[in-house]
Formats: C-alpha cells, sequence, structure tokens
C-alpha cells in the first residue's frame, strides 16, 4: 500500500494480483471492500462499486484470460477523498468494446453473459478500455451527499 496522487488529491493506492480462478472473486472483493470503506472511500451499504469490481474481474478471468491457472488478474485500487478509481487488468489478447453486442440485442437476451459492461458503466462514473481491452479503468466520485456531509463539517 502506498500513498500517490489521483484526480481529487491525495489517496492510498493498493496493487494485488489473483489467479484466474472465479472461485477468487469474492473473497478478494470482499477483502478490498473491508480495506476501502475503512478508509473511507466507499460508504457503508454502496454496492456500486462492489457490482462494477465483480463484474470487471468476471469479465478478466473468464473472457480475458479464459479462466486459464497460469495467468493473473492485475488490480490496482487508488482510494481517495473525493472518488475511488480502480484498474483492471488481465493477460488475455483484448477485445474490440466496439463490436461487443448489448444485452438487449435480441440475440443476447437468452444469454447467461454480456452484462457486465453495461453494468460496470452503470455502476461507475467512467469506466473505460485500454491496450484494446485487456485494461478496464473504472472511477466513483464520493458523490453529492458525501459533499454536503464534508461541507457541512468544514469550519466557517
Amino acid at each position: 500500500m502506498t500513498t500517490a496522487h489521483n484526480q481529487g488529491g491525495p489517496c492510498i493506492e493498493l496493487e494485488r494480483s489473483l489467479p484466474s480462478e472465479v472461485a477468487a472473486i469474492s473473497p478478494f472483493v470482499d477483502k478490498l471492500l473491508l480495506l476501502i470503506r475503512k478508509f473511507g472511500c466507499v460508504p457503508e451499504g454502496e454496492t456500486d462499486v462492489e457490482i462494477a469490481l465483480r463484474e470487471a474481474l468476471a469479465n478478466e478471468i473468464i473472457h480475458g484470460n479464459h479462466e486459464n491457472p497460469r495467468k493473473h488478474v492485475y488490480v490496482r485500487c487508488c482510494c481517495g477523498r473525493d472518488e475511488i478509481s480502480v484498474a483492471v487488468k488481465d493477460e488475455g489478447q483484448g477485445f474490440d468494446v466496439n463490436k461487443t453486442v448489448g444485452p438487449t440485442a435480441p440475440e443476447n437476451t437468452g444469454s447467461i453473459h454480456g452484462r457486465g459492461i453495461l453494468l460496470m458503466k452503470a455502476f461507475m462514473d467512467e469506466v473505460r478500455f485500454e491496450e484494446n481491452g485487456v485494461v478496464v479503468h473504472m472511477r466513483k466520485s464520493a458523490g453529492k451527499a458525501a459533499a454536503k456531509d464534508a461541507q457541512k463539517n468544514q469550519p466557517t
């Protein structure tokens, strides 16, 4: 764990890797959420970051690394006062995000896959793909409610 800077100022930065096993997702996310809640980056009871992170990890493990046990997924999380940013990277070949067919397309309505990107975009303020889809960057601001609480606690 290190101290770094994000768009909103200083942040606590954490980098970890996990094996390309679906079973590794929940224990990893549970531990990470405990840590980022402890630092106040995500309020207790807020699930947006959790859902987006679970979807990103599942996509990287299942579609990126094809659950290859010799490959890993790398996560970098920057937990700041005003926002949290997460980057998830796999060791796969990537994909063209512009060629993905959304879950509401007629050919996908019965599919068990295809909702991850939609959910990430719905729950995070920013989602972007880099390195041909090998890396997904997600960012979530603290929100207006947290900003109002912080403003109330400022000395006048």
